[in-house]
C-alpha cells in the first residue's frame, strides 16, 4: 500500500491549510490512519488519528484547531488545519495500518504504511 500526501504549502500564522492523503489500494475493512509531523531537528510526532469506526484522537496542542476526516469511498484522509502557528512548520506525513495496535497513542510503530511527506511552512 502506498500513501500519497498533497496540500502542503506556505501560509501566514493564523491561516488554514487542508492536507489530503490517498491510499493506493484497499487497506482492509478495519484500519487506522494518522497524520504525523517532523520539524527540523525534532522527532516525528503524531498529530491526529482516525480509525475505520470514525473514532479520532488528537495531539493536545492541535485539539480544537485541526480536524481529521476520511472518505472511505475514495480511500482518502484529510487534515483541516486552522489557526496555524509558526511551530506547526514541519513535514507532514500520513500513515496507515490494518493491525492498529494502540493506534490512538499516535506512535510511529503502530503504522506500517507511510507517505513521503508534504511540507507545511507557517510564517509570522
Amino acid at each position: 500500500v502506498q500513501m500519497m500526501e498533497s496540500g502542503g504549502g506556505s501560509v501566514q500564522s493564523g491561516g488554514s491549510l487542508r492536507l489530503s492523503c490517498a491510499a493506493s489500494e484497499y487497506i482492509g475493512s478495519s484500519y487506522c490512519m494518522a497524520w504525523f509531523r517532523q520539524a527540523p531537528g525534532k522527532e516525528r510526532e503524531g498529530v491526529a488519528g482516525i480509525d475505520s469506526d470514525g473514532t479520532t484522537n488528537y495531539l493536545n496542542s492541535v485539539q480544537g484547531r485541526f480536524t481529521i476526516s476520511q472518505d472511505n469511498a475514495k480511500m482518502t484522509m484529510y487534515l483541516q488545519m486552522n489557526s496555524l502557528k509558526v511551530e506547526g512548520t514541519a513535514i507532514y506525513y500520513c500513515a496507515a495500518d490494518s493491525r492498529c495496535n494502540g493506534w490512538w497513542l499516535l506512535r510511529t510503530e503502530s503504522f506500517g504504511y507511510w507517505g513521503q511527506g508534504t511540507q507545511v511552512t507557517v510564517s509570522s
